[in-house]
């Protein structure tokens, strides 16, 4: 490999410097035959990356982890988790590893990580490799909530190893490379709480303020503050799923950042027919991250980080308690008001205002509006996506679209005379509250029958469905001519669809 490749990554690893403890040197086992399916040029760029230097020879070697850059020092991170409400101690990167850190162009620290290269010492008995699908799964699915504004980590390439790898049948091997704020997670403080040194935790958390909450240091209470931090962060995350309709499908603590990004496509997916029982993920049998448990399970989650932390928040362990609990509780009141300041938004409504600071009541009565179509759309089986994209027509006296969405109308429109009513007490034209609402409403998501469409032909070596999925979902709200059919809900023969943990 040529020094100039090897010396285009300008890796820093605070992570590994700083957090002693907490990881295991490694390295990536190499792919045989390695061959880049898909280049993020637009991350790259900024990142400060060339993207033709990257889809060299030698630029592949370093994304598939076969040649560590220099600089770079790949490490599998530990961490804990409760999965599906049961503890596991000892979780860690099974297959995957920290390359290092890159500063983007706006000088943002970044992580650069590998999925899918190969067994470490948190393996559990598993190969440590991935398949074509899954790696392009977690691909579209980030770029697509990316486009939607959603924080979330993102995928820098996804390259084919050259490997067969024995799932149900033989699969096409790959490894993701990953971009995030940083790969912290709550059950990466539940690890260092473990391991019996309180100093250890006490690190992770001036290491997790210094990179993601540097305000908190100059609180009363710096790590109080901190924790507050998270769960401000996490309720404005999940308050943005919830009005894309998007189900994460595996929510453990090890899958919740510190930073406030979405981590982790494995049996995630959009609601079509909107209904909070939803649930995609084939091993939830319990329907525990169901689309409408999403925001309960994070404060459970939460509730979880806060318990690592009671050291560190002060010498009184009754007022410690105390303290984290009524942040804790504080996540309920944040969580509503990014959720119904969203949905006011979704529907063109004048932003919440409420009674009095005791009530959860909006004093124009328009929480009874969302909540009243919320209901006729389960009780009708009406597309969460197109039912909200619809109304913005309906402003503009076009409600034959959206009407022809309800199987019995007559209940849609009297919900529509209320509407139309709270619409007109706005200062705006039409046209402003149509163009406010088509900022907030996506006509593409990654519908389901799409993704599958894409990643199955993409497993045969057939890339054009999955370019032309991406193309689609970078401009999520801006309507254009041809892309009808990836504006609606599956056909009814695609079935009852499930989606599995292969990330």
């Amino acid at each position: 490999m040529s020094a100039v490749a090897r010396s285009s990554f300008a890796f820093d690893n605070s992570y590994v410097r700083e957090l002693e403890g907490l990881y295991e040197p490694w390295q990536a086992a190499t792919a045989p035959s390695p061959r880049l399916l898909v280049l993020n040029e637009e991350l790259a760029v900024e990142l400060g990356l060339d993207p033709s230097a990257l889809s060299t020879p030698a630029g592949i070697d370093v994304l598939v982890g076969n040649v560590v850059s220099d600089g770079a020092e790949p490490v599998a991170m530990a961490y804990s988790g409760h999965q599906f409400g049961n503890f596991s101690p000892h979780l860690g990167d099974g297959r995957a590893l920290l390359l290092g850190e890159l500063l983007d162009s706006g000088g943002q620290r970044r992580d650069l990580h590998l999925k899918g290269s190969g067994r470490t010492p948190f393996a559990r008995g598993g190969d440590g490799k991935a398949a074509v699908g899954p790696m392009l799964r977690e691909y579209v699915i980030g770029e697509a909530m990316h486009a939607l504004g959603i924080p979330t980590t993102r995928a820098l390439a996804v390259l084919a190893t050259g490997d067969d790898i024995a799932r149900d049948t033989m699969l096409p091997g790959a490894v993701l490379t990953r971009i995030a704020a940083s790969h912290l997670r709550v059950g990466t403080f539940q690890y260092a709480a473990t391991q019996g040194d309180p100093m250890l935790v006490r690190r992770l958390a001036d290491y997790a303020i210094a990179r993601h909450y540097p305000a908190a240091a100059r609180g009363d209470n710096p790590y109080l503050t901190f924790f507050e931090s998270v769960v401000e962060a996490q309720a404005a995350l999940v308050a943005r799923w919830m009005l894309v309709g998007f189900i994460h499908g595996v929510m453990n603590t090890d899958n919740m950042t510190i930073s406030g990004e979405t981590i982790d496509y494995g049996p995630c997916a959009f609601m079509d027919a909107f209904d909070p029982g939803t649930v995609f993920s084939s091993i939830d049998h319990g329907a525990r991250y169901a689309y409408g448990n999403q925001p309960k399970i994070a404060q459970w989650n939460l509730a979880r980080l806060a318990e690592t932390m009671l050291p560190l928040l002060g010498a009184d362990p009754d007022a410690s308690v105390a303290a984290a609990t009524a942040v804790l509780q504080s996540f309920g009141v944040r969580y509503q008001q990014y959720w119904s300041a969203g949905m006011h938004a979704k529907l063109g409504l004048h932003p919440p205002t409420y009674r009095d600071a005791a009530s959860d009541e909006t004093a124009d009565g328009s929480d009874e509006l969302i909540a009243e179509l919320l209901a006729l759309m389960l009780a009708q089986h009406v597309d969460y996506t197109s039912c909200f994209r619809a109304l913005s027509s309906a402003v503009s006296g076009d409600d034959a679209t959206v009407r022809s969405l309800f199987t019995e109308p007559v209940a849609f429109d009297a919900w529509s005379t209320r509407w139309h009513r709270q619409l007109s007490t706005r200062s705006r034209n039409p046209d402003q509250i149509v163009e406010s609402m088509n900022r907030v409403n996506p006509i593409y998501i990654p519908r389901n029958h799409h993704v599958e469409a894409a990643l199955a032909a993409a497993t045969t070596d057939d890339m054009q469905p999955f370019e032309r999925l991406l193309d689609v979902l970078a401009q999520p709200f801006s309507e254009r001519p041809g892309l009808e059919d990836f504006a609606t809900q599956a056909p009814s023969g695609f079935g009852n669809y499930r989606t599995f943990c292969g990330t």
